[in-house]
C-alpha cells in the first residue's frame, strides 16, 4: 500500500508576510511625508520598504487604496477614552495624547496634505474623516456622558459642541497655523474649554 501524498499548498497560492507589510506601511507613511500623496509612487514606496513593487501589488491596487487601508486602520486603533473622575481631567488627558499624536513630525506632515487630497478624493475624505472625527466623537460624547453622571454638566449638553471646544482650537495651532504651542497651552486650552462648556 503506498502512503498517501501530503497535503501541498494550491499551485499560485501566495504566502503574505506580515514583516514585509508592516515596512510597506511605514514606508508609506514616510513617503507621504518626504514627497506628499501627489507625488507618491509605488516605486517610491517599494524602495523605501526594501521590497518589489510586486510585494506592494500582491497587497494594494494602487496608492489610493494603500492610504486608505492606513487611514483606516490608524482609525481603527482608536483614541483611548479618559477615565480620569472629572470633566476638566478628562479634557486634559484627551488634548495631551491629541496634542501629543499632532505634534509628531511625520503626522505634522501627513495631516495637512491628506486634508488637502480628500478635497479631491471622496474615499480618502471618508477615510480622513474615520480617522480624525468618529473616533474623536465618540471619545467625547463618553466625557460628556460622564460628567452629566457625575453633576459636571447639564442634561442635554452637546457632545459635538464639547468636540469643537476642545480639539478645535488645538488643531488649528498644529495642523493649519503649524506653530509648536507655548509652555501651558495645552491646561489653557483644557481649562477654557471646560469654562466655555460649564459656562
Amino acid at each position: 500500500m503506498t502512503e498517501p501524498n501530503p497535503r501541498r499548498a494550491p499551485a499560485g497560492a501566495a504566502v503574505l508576510r506580515e514583516d514585509v507589510t508592516e515596512a510597506i506601511r511605514a514606508a508609506v507613511f514616510e513617503e507621504l511625508a518626504a514627497v506628499g500623496f501627489a507625488r507618491m509612487s509605488i516605486e517610491g514606496i517599494a524602495r523605501r520598504a526594501g521590497v518589489g513593487k510586486t510585494a506592494v501589488y500582491r497587497r494594494w491596487k494602487s496608492k489610493l487604496s494603500l492610504v486608505l487601508d492606513l487611514v483606516g486602520a490608524f482609525a481603527a486603533q482608536g483614541l483611548p477614552a479618559p477615565a480620569t473622575g472629572s470633566l476638566y481631567g478628562d479634557v486634559r488627558a484627551l488634548l495631551d495624547v491629541a496634542a501629543h499624536a499632532l505634534s509628531h513630525p511625520v503626522a505634522s506632515r501627513v495631516v495637512p496634505d491628506l486634508l488637502v487630497e480628500a478635497a479631491r478624493h471622496p474615499e480618502i475624505a471618508d477615510a480622513v474623516k474615520a480617522a480624525l472625527l468618529d473616533g474623536q466623537q465618540g471619545v467625547v460624547a463618553r466625557i460628556v456622558r460622564e460628567a452629566v453622571a457625575r453633576g459636571e454638566l447639564p442634561e442635554g449638553a452637546d457632545p459635538d459642541r464639547a468636540l469643537d471646544l476642545i480639539a478645535g482650537p488645538l488643531y488649528w495651532r498644529l495642523v493649519v497655523v503649524r506653530t509648536p504651542p507655548p509652555p501651558g497651552y495645552v491646561d489653557d486650552l483644557a481649562h477654557s474649554a471646560v469654562a466655555a462648556l460649564t459656562g
